[in-house]
């Protein structure tokens, strides 16, 4: 099975001094998809809760629901010419009853940001396939003051990123601000799938209740998969694009982005942050 990281030479130059040394980096590796023994997709991935990204991607594209759905999830032999496991093929096998999707799925229409379709295509393509599609209503108020301290929280708990400084990373909490779960990888679509793969794996879906915090931007995949996971609060470090405002606003998904501290940008859905009451002033 793959590394986490690996070790390569560098030259590293301080004060214009060069010196060699090791230098720790994040692996990465490609990971094919398989759903009933037949290829669906590629991606980049750091090896390392395989199982949980291929249901969390499948989770995210409406192909699944409830841990029920699936049969069993399974490294695939013979990946490699020699016939040995590669350990970056993994086939995701369907429960009896479970329906198999068109094998293109629609997933070109609306889960690649750069996929050149229109946002309403993209848009239709989400509200077609959500299994959980409940969550506006979903009642969960998060105070300001706690959200500004969840980027805190979650970097205090990325293990890997302190060795290589070059992951992103995917946290959901609790209402109350616990660390449920954090999930590292050079891709952030994939933490996301991580997270919500281990969920489904142990019955845990729809994420009512919670909130997602991300690494980076959140682009449209990002709120997608939240909206199809059940999760009603996504928080970013950074910007959010105009698609996944728009997906946000239409889903009733609370989207924050720009947080930082107690400061803070709430693109949708501000009805679930709330402010402390002002002070008594002089």
């Amino acid at each position: 099975m793959g590394r986490v990281t690996e070790r390569r030479r560098v030259v590293r130059i301080r004060d214009g001094v060069a010196g060699t040394r090791p230098d720790t980096l994040v692996a990465e590796e490609p990971l094919e998809i398989r759903l009933n023994g037949k290829p669906l997709a590629i991606t980049m991935r750091t090896p390392g809760d395989d199982f949980a990204l291929a249901v969390g991607f499948l989770v995210s594209e409406g192909v699944l629901a409830g841990a029920g759905d699936v049969r069993a999830v399974t490294y695939c032999e013979g990946a490699a010419e020699d016939g040995s496991n590669t350990y970056n093929v993994v086939n995701v096998q369907l429960a009896p009853g479970v329906p198999v999707p068109d094998i293109t799925l629609e997933r070109n229409v609306y889960t690649t940001s750069s996929c050149g379709l229109c946002g309403k295509a993209s848009l239709d393509a989400v509200r077609t396939a959500s299994r959980f599609p409940g969550i506006g209503a979903d009642p969960v108020r998060i105070p300001a003051e706690l959200l500004g301290e969840l980027p805190d929280r979650l970097r205090a708990a990325q293990k890997v990123f302190d060795r290589t400084g070059g992951l992103h990373a995917a946290g959901l909490f609790s209402a109350a601000g616990e660390l449920v779960d954090v999930r590292e990888d050079v891709g952030r679509h994939n933490a996301v799938d991580k997270i919500v793969g281990r969920a489904q794996r142990e019955d845990r879906l729809p994420l009512t209740g919670s909130v997602l915090l991300v690494s980076g931007r959140a682009s449209f995949e990002l709120a997608q998969k939240a909206v199809m996971a059940g999760i009603p609060v996504l928080a970013a470090v950074s910007a959010p694009s105009s698609l996944a405002v728009d997906l946000a606003v239409e889903s009733g998904l609370t989207l924050v982005g720009f947080l930082r501290g107690q400061n803070m940008n709430i693109y949708a859905g501000e009805h679930r942050i709330t402010l402390a009451a002002p002070g008594p002033t002089a």
